[in-house]
């Protein structure tokens, strides 16, 4: 039996078919799950197109996380294509250039706020979306780049993952009494069209597999992609607010 049978999930941040959440959308048809898919502004018609390359071509709704009049309308989406929720991922983050690279002080409260808002507290916002459709208790994932520590060039958007990472505890205990989970899982670096946004990303790149004691691979996200459909499936009914590491082990050492 595969372990989303009957799952109803909607999937966001999927661009291309490199994307992390391509990956997870994939799988999780692969494990029995009905998806839809979101998309925003000018590439949601990336998105639809990317659609169709899933083992089952999949809905898309436009849902723009800055718009909250997109939140009842991807809401009234996922019931139309779904009829409910049981799961739901975010896998959505900008920052502005000026929040990443190698001044930290160039960028203005503007610019990090626009970060702050599309990348943490979009979560609540998914929450607000689809909640309401999560009759039966349900599952939030969200993907995050753990940052226990401060980043070469990641600047802002490491202060904007530490924002969803709170995000993510204050919801699980907003959301448990409803039976409903929040986790994150703190991926390791994979080559994805986000990644080449980061300034010094190739620094990541020649360090983790390196000093990742299982090893690390920057062009394999399938271990990404099985943690993420574990949590959305019923295989940790007792597992909220906590962040997975899909990273080969990277966090745990030291130099």
């Amino acid at each position: 039996m595969t372990i989303l049978a009957g799952k109803r999930l909607v999937i966001t941040g999927v661009l291309t078919d490199a994307s992390l959440a391509f990956g997870v959308a994939k799988l999780a048809q692969e494990q029995g799950a009905s998806v839809m898919l979101t998309g925003a502004g000018r590439g949601l018609s990336i998105t639809e197109r990317t659609a169709r390359k899933l083992p089952s071509p999949a809905p898309v709704a436009e849902f723009d996380v800055t718009n909250p009049d997109h939140v009842a309308s991807a809401r009234a989406a996922a019931e139309q294509h779904l009829g409910g929720v049981d799961g739901v991922l975010h896998s959505i983050g900008f920052a502005p250039a000026a929040c990443l690279g190698d001044d930290l002080m160039a960028a203005t409260w503007d610019d990090v706020s626009v970060a702050v808002h599309v990348s943490a507290y979009s979560l609540k916002t998914l929450a607000d979306a689809f909640v309401p459709l999560m009759t039966n208790g349900g599952s939030i994932v969200g993907l995050d780049f753990d940052n226990t520590v401060a980043w070469p060039a990641y600047n802002w958007m490491g202060v904007a993952k530490s924002a969803l990472e709170s995000t993510s505890r204050y919801l699980a205990r907003e959301l448990g009494p409803r039976r409903i989970r929040c986790n994150l899982v703190a991926a390791g670096p994979i080559r994805t069209m986000a990644a080449k946004s980061i300034p010094s990303f190739a620094q990541f790149e020649d360090i983790w597999s390196q000093r990742a004691p299982l090893g690390w691979d920057i062009h394999d996200s399938s271990a990404v992609a099985r943690a993420c459909c574990a949590l959305l499936s019923d295989w940790f009914p007792a597992t909220t607010g906590e962040i997975v590491h899909v990273d080969g082990g990277y966090h745990a050492v030291g130099a």
